[in-house]
């Protein structure tokens, strides 16, 4: 096995991180690695705003995890299953998501929020390629990752101004990264889902 395929194998989401801060020329080399996506018609519409002070990390956090149950009642019932449903999962990790200081970031050293144009159709599935490059590069340098969609909710806390995020700009997604503190087992593979032509 090539050492591409051992650590896309080898990655896993993380919940748990070792109080370890990431040097920023790494943050800076997984950015990188970020930028060379592909993109639709090589647009590149990311943008990444990282956050490495602790306080900024629990303070958002908090007002996503506040945020997103407000949102609760204007999601529909099919909604309100799929979120019940995903905070099943975190509880699954061992995560209390209402006791924890930092329900939301598992407090991971480093959080990138990554914008694109909201008028740009094609963001969404670019960011998605922009990421698990991030999160690829990082397991292949020692550190853990995990993507955090609820960190869209950022842009209905009360602390969203202080990340300077323009007005054309929204928070498709978000990455935790650090170095983790456990190892997860990997979950069954779905194998009913190829067709050949």
């Amino acid at each position: 096995m090539n050492e591409v395929i051992k650590t896309i194998y080898e990655r896993r989401a993380i919940r748990k991180f070792k109080d370890k801060t990431v040097d920023k020329k790494i943050i800076e080399q997984l950015l990188e690695a970020g930028k060379m996506a592909p993109s639709a018609i090589n647009k590149q519409p990311w943008k990444f705003y990282v956050v490495t002070k602790k306080e900024d990390v629990q303070l958002f956090s908090k007002e996503i995890g506040t945020a997103a149950l407000k949102s609760i009642p204007q999601m529909g019932v099919k909604n309100i299953v799929k979120a019940a449903a995903s905070s099943i999962m975190h509880l699954s990790h061992g995560i209390d998501f209402l006791k924890a200081p930092d329900p939301v970031f598992h407090e991971a050293p480093v959080v990138i929020f990554i914008t694109a144009p909201k008028d740009n159709e094609w963001a969404g599935l670019d960011v998605g390629m922009c990421s698990q490059n991030i999160m690829l590069a990082a397991k292949s340098m020692g550190l853990d990752t995990c993507p955090v969609g609820f960190g869209k909710f950022i842009m209905k806390a009360k602390s969203y101004s202080k990340l300077n995020i323009p007005n054309m700009e929204q928070v498709l997604l978000a990455i935790i990264i650090g170095y983790g503190n456990e190892t997860p087992e990997v979950h069954e593979r779905k194998r009913d889902n190829v067709v050949y032509l």
